[in-house]
């Protein structure tokens, strides 16, 4: 048997939330898993909530954002975007555990200062650059939201629609059963970060 370690415990728990959700994880479920007495692994983690805690910064610190040397605001801010989104599909629950917990890591903090320091470079002022920092992180969350619960929902359209009441559904039913979740990605960027330098230039 391996060796009990802080780093299979988190292993283990971040994918029984993957598998089943974070309301199937308990101290006793990870020990189950492992093939351990739960109270084994208080010498590892002292708390369920320690155990949370340590799997929401494990997801955060596997973002990678490293700027191109002389990339513009718009550049890094897409790369962010990108890289948040990237590890939220990669583990969507997890991601979703992270965004729920105090942020009291330095690695769920350095995406929230990355953002920051891009809208400061953008020349917006502090309020503004929160803003700016939500929307920017609220979008990659939120398409992979899209994708997995949207998408769902209009898989399978119906064969025949009433009257006139969803004649452009109907004429645009193989665009809305498409499955380009990059190529929607990509164009929504596009509009926010569009957005924010139209914001950008408002302000000058």
């Amino acid at each position: 048997m391996k060796r009990l370690s802080r780093e299979r415990i988190l292993d283990v728990a971040a994918d029984l939330i993957e598998r089943e959700g974070v309301a199937a994880v308990s101290m006793r479920r990870v020990g189950a898993e492992l093939g351990v007495a739960a109270m084994s692994l208080y010498n590892h983690v002292p708390s369920k909530d320690a155990l949370l805690d340590g799997v929401a910064e494990r997801v955060m610190s596997a973002l990678d954002f490293a700027d191109e040397p002389g990339a513009s605001w718009q550049d890094r801010g897409r790369t962010l975007v990108r890289a948040f989104r990237g590890v939220a599909r990669a583990h969507p629950r997890c991601v979703q555990l992270a965004l729920t917990r105090q942020a009291a890591s330095p690695s769920a903090l350095r995406p929230v200062e990355h953002a920051l320091a891009i809208a400061e470079d953008a020349g917006f002022d502090g309020p503004t650059a929160v803003r700016i920092m939500r929307a920017l992180i609220s979008y990659a969350v939120g398409t992979i939201a899209r994708e997995t619960m949207f998408q769902q929902m209009i898989k399978h359209l119906p064969a025949e629609l009433p009257g006139q009441e969803f004649r452009r559904v109907r004429a645009l039913a193989g665009e809305l059963v498409a499955d380009d979740h990059d190529a929607d990605f990509e164009f929504g960027l596009d509009l926010l970060i569009s957005s924010i330098t139209r914001l950008q230039a408002a302000d000058k």
